[in-house]
């Protein structure tokens, strides 16, 4: 200690080095390393020590973008020993520079400081902190250090800024400019409203609230330069920078860019994404940017360049103005004479693939399989297997449907599903105010592909006006406006729906778990809850009902609902007075949906919205319910000397299993980023075509929940506020709150590629940007469709996805995973509920985790099986049940469980595809059990029937065999009953068709009859 001391007082006769002013922050002094473990930090610096000493200074320039560092510690190492230096003093820490002092007497040499050192709990969706500095300093050192007056300790020399790895890099983008740089740029602009500040592509702009040293250096030169090719879509970024006062209602015109030769790139070929563009349903947007005082606003610009023009130098303008101030910048575009055929798509780093943001691809009311051409007669439109009558004011006053039980045809005889035609009521004084007809129902459109009406009427001083139109999947769309003429006071104004009590057999929806319908109910909106509306229904028939108004916006799902939750809808729910309620009686269901009692002031508007979708959608395709056998993984195959066989082996890996659809997650090395899946295209491409060589489909995850911080436009994608990323409190994986500060909601991560998704919006222009994606996709790697990890897009944008699949290639798939989301985190939310309105564009459903295979055969059919809306589904959960599973003909995946690929040998062998499937539900099928707590489902061929039969009893129970004998073309005293040796599934045995079976608890049997 006195050596210390004794030092100490000498060190106050050194000289303090020049000061962090002086640091010029160009590319020599930052580079990549890499280091173990991570979490002492994404970021380092190198400093140099010349010689031994007790207590070293080190003076870090770091011009850091998070806003406390002060808050955050960092660790210093010797990098010749690997050891943590544990006397560390930060003498100062701001965002433009760190002074610390630490104990360099073991040797000199170089010393790491990592200043960004971080606590991570792992998995999925991590929670990462970043702890204050420890104090694990010797006290006697701390005193001793704390002692030296400023600028008298020796100097480490700065060598180098580091980075774990190029994509964890602050250069130059996030590398703030001082406060005295920023005024300098300030003062010699002055006169200046507000600055442009261009940037070319390869450098986003990435900061919001600072401005990098990059900017500050370049300087408000009122200039841009860039070279682009032929057809090229070429990219650009003005940053707007409300130095001086807040820029409200930003616009930006173009001029033509003009060549030598006279030649021009009209100003039409230009854009801002940032003010104007098309949103998901083919709809002008434009925008409001609006830029608080201090911030930088990037505005993303892009340009189509022509793909015939004389080379050389294009010159124009870019116009920025709001409505007290303009600024302009001149653009000078070099043309060369290389041509792009894909105006650049296939280089990421150009960020063409930005127009896809405005993407019309499919927005048409173009029919898809298996729909057809909807009719008119009279009132009445009628899609593939259903019809609706309309009244006089346009509600509904019949609906009908023509499937039969076993839901793979279309029957002659309707079955009704209103018991009487729905009504609009409005009462007022304990009475119902009639409504007169004013202008009567008349149709406004009638395609291929959807059909619209209007009426209008008068119930006392309020106006109601009916706009409403179906689509050919048997969806309708009500919108009821309600105008006062003069100040009204009504009791309820509410929407009655009659239905008929033998349709109206299950339930989804209101609060409840898929469940037979219990005699009445009752239900209030709640915004906990992402319920708004019911679904009444059997398996041939039925309907849902969803309420809404125009302050509709669509929740997040999975996991973010309570980030996002679902909007109360002010017309239904008028300030928690409305409600639904139901009850049997007789042979009818009588349901309300009303909104209670309220004033309606003259003008006012009121929007009494619903949707009404009619199930099932469509005829079930058994077929591919049989013959599709997945795969759900990539199998990656082992390093092999021939580069072309090496996808080959992974493909046989798959057959080996009976699967021919194989399902490409993300998060490996084919398909490494969470829905971005254009990183690796020809490695993708490889595997398809060798799948499709030996008869496989590919699908891919590709959905639009959540995005990948990789994605080489997300920055772009922020420029446009919470256009498509929904506002959070930040937080998760180091890389976004590094690099995003806040206003996000962190997502999925996978550690293997350091892959952190942010959560979008419900309904964006990325959907747009999605739809081109799959175009190209399946044009280019060939992919036969997707598979969708829960749903985060609307309807509209599912049609055209099933469009674009079927314009592209032959015989395409969708498929939809879900985890069940009856729960807090979700909005206790049926996910047949929920996906209904997409599930006419659908393949097949597999829900999934957390599903409650131990419930009611209710609860299979209506929230699991998708059989009562014209699809099936299969089982993740722990396998599933495989013998009640078979009761809805579903069973698990490969290569997650080992049972489905012996099913399905017990499948082929029987000759299931050839089959007639017959559910417990159908009335009139051949074999029953005479229980309800034990099933059966039959597949009949001729000569032979294959019966599944599964136990929700209590206990072991005996059943024997009803079996209608002329139903099935069989010899009673010639038949057997087999029960095959299936692997992990039952033994095998032969019985009489009149013996007892004994089933076990919470299982079942597959036998063939023959």
């Amino acid at each position: 200690m006195k050596r210390l001391l004794l030092w100490a007082l000498s060190a106050l006769l050194l000289t303090f080095p020049a000061t962090a002013q002086d640091f010029i922050p160009d590319a020599s002094f930052y580079g990549e390393n890499y280091w173990t473990p991570d979490t002492l930090g994404n970021h380092r610096v190198v400093i140099s020590v010349k010689t031994p000493a007790t207590v070293t200074e080190a003076y870090i320039p770091w011009r850091r973008r998070d806003k406390d560092p002060h808050q955050k510690g960092i660790i210093v190492m010797n990098a010749t020993t690997g050891k943590i230096v544990n006397n560390v003093l930060p003498m100062e820490i701001n965002r433009e520079y760190g002074i610390i002092r630490f104990d360099a007497e073991e040797n000199a040499g170089e010393y790491y400081v990592y200043y960004l050192p971080y606590h991570t709990s792992g998995g999925p969706y991590p929670k990462v902190n970043y702890p204050q500095q420890p104090d694990k300093a010797d006290p006697q050192w701390k005193a001793a250090c704390s002692a030296i007056p400023e600028g008298k300790a020796p100097r480490a020399t700065l060598v180098r800024f580091e980075s774990l790895g190029s994509f964890n890099s602050f250069y130059p983008m996030e590398i703030i400019a001082t406060e005295k740089e920023k005024q300098a740029l300030m003062d010699a602009n002055s006169d200046a409203p507000f600055l442009l500040l261009p940037e070319d592509r390869k450098y986003p702009i990435r900061m919001f609230d600072e401005l990098s040293y990059r900017q500050v250096a370049k300087g408000a030169t009122g200039e841009f330069f860039g070279e682009a090719d032929l057809n090229e879509y070429y990219v650009l970024q003005l940053g707007l920078w409300a130095f001086k006062r807040a820029v409200n209602g930003a616009k930006v015109t173009f001029t033509d860019l003009k060549g030598k030769d006279g030649s021009i790139i009209p100003a039409s070929a230009m854009t801002c994404f940032n003010t104007e563009g098309m949103d998901w349903l083919g709809r002008p947007m434009h925008p409001i940017v609006d830029v608080n005082k201090g911030r930088i606003q990037p505005l993303w610009i892009g340009i189509q360049m022509p793909e015939h023009a004389a080379k050389g130098l294009y010159t124009g303008t870019i116009t920025v103005s709001d409505p007290v101030g303009t600024q302009q910048v001149k653009i000078s575009i070099n043309l060369s004479d290389n041509v792009l055929v894909d105006k650049g798509d296939s280089d990421l780093w150009r960020l063409s693939r930005l127009r896809w943001l405005n993407s019309q691809y499919g927005v048409n009311d173009d029919l898809v399989k298996p729909f057809t051409p909807m009719t008119v007669t009279g009132h009445t439109i009628g899609v593939l297997g259903r019809s609706i009558t309309t009244d006089n004011l346009g509600l509904p006053a019949s609906i009908r449907s023509y499937f039969t039980e076993e839901m793979t045809s279309l029957g002659k005889d309707a079955k009704e599903i209103l018991a009487q035609p729905m009504r609009f009521v409005i009462r007022q004084n304990g009475k119902e105010l009639p409504i007169v007809i004013t202008s009567p129902f008349r149709f406004t459109r009638q395609e291929k592909g959807i059909v619209s009406w209007t009426a209008s009427g008068k119930a006392g001083n309020l106006n109601v006006l009916v706009d409403a139109h179906m689509e050919f999947d048997g969806f309708m769309s009500y919108q009821i406006t309600v105008k006062a003429e003069e100040n009204t006071q009504v009791d309820d104004i509410a929407l009655l729906t009659p239905m008929n009590a033998s349709t109206a057999k299950y339930r989804l929806g209101m609060g409840y778990e898929g469940s037979l319908r219990p005699k009445s109910d009752k239900w209030k909106w709640d915004v906990d809850r992402n319920q708004e509306g019911f679904w009444f229904g059997d398996v041939n028939a039925g309907m849902q009902c969803l309420f809404r108004a125009k302050n509709y916006r669509r929740p997040l799902n999975t996991n973010f609902y309570k980030q996002q939750p679902l909007n109360m809808p002010y017309s239904w729910y008028n300030e928690g007075k409305g409600g639904i309620s139901y009850k049997e009686t007789g042979k009818q269901v009588n349901i309300e949906t009303y909104s209670g009692k309220r004033n309606i002031l003259k003008g006012e508007e009121l929007h009494f919205n619903f949707l009404v979708l009619v199930t099932p959608f469509k005829p079930i395709d058994t077929m591919k319910q049989w013959t599709d056998r997945y795969y759900h993984g990539y199998q990656p195959a082992e390093k092999l000397k021939d580069s072309d066989a090496h996808a080959y082996q992974a493909v046989d890996v798959v057959g080996e299993t009976g699967a021919n659809v194989i399902n490409l997650h993300h998060g490996n090395a084919i398909n490494p980023h969470i829905n971005y899946p254009f990183f690796r295209p020809a490695f993708m491409k490889e595997y398809v075509d060798q799948s499709h060589a030996k008869g496989y489909k590919v699908k891919i995850y590709y959905t639009v929940r959540e995005l990948t911080n990789h994605a080489p436009e997300l920055f772009a994608l922020k420029s446009l506020g919470h256009e498509i990323f929904s506002p959070g409190k930040g937080g998760g994986y180091t890389w976004l709150q590094e690099h995003l500060d806040d206003d996000y909601i962190g997502a999925w991560f996978v550690d293997a590629y350091k892959d952190a998704a942010i959560v979008n919006t419900g309904i964006s222009r990325w959907h747009n940007f999605y739809v081109e994606g799959l175009n190209w996709l399946t044009k280019n790697v060939g992919i036969d469709g997707v598979y969708i990890d829960d749903l985060a897009f609307d309807r509209n944008t599912m049609k055209r996805i099933r469009r674009v699949l079927e314009n592209n290639r032959p015989d395409p798939r969708i498929d939809v995973h879900s985890a069940n989301q009856f729960n807090p985190a979700d909005g206790f939310i049926n996910s047949a509920f929920l996906y209904m309105e997409h599930m006419p564009y659908l393949d097949r459903l597999w829900f999934g985790e957390y599903f409650k295979y131990e419930k009611s055969p209710a609860y299979w059919l209506t929230d699991v099986s998708g059989i009562p809306f014209g699809m099936m589904s299969e089982m993740l959960q722990n396998g599933g049940n495989p013998y009640r599973g078979m009761l809805y003909g579903m069973t698990a995946r490969e290569p997650m469980e080992s049972v489905p690929s012996q099913l399905w040998k017990v499948w082929d062998m029987f000759g299931i595809k050839d089959s007639r499937m017959m559910g417990y539900w159908v009335s009139y099928n051949p074999i029953k059990t005479g229980r309800n707590d034990i099933l059966a489902t039959t597949f009949v061929k001729e000569g032979k029937v294959m019966i599944a039969i599964a136990s929700w009893a209590d206990k072991d129970s005996d059943v024997t065999l009803q079996i209608d004998w002329s139903k099935l073309g069989i010899d009673p005293g010639r038949a057997k009953l087999t029960a095959p040796a299936i692997k992990g599934f039952q033994e095998g045995f032969v019985l009489s068709p009149k013996d007892k079976i004994r089933v076990p608890k919470d299982k079942g049997y597959l036998f063939i009859l023959e």
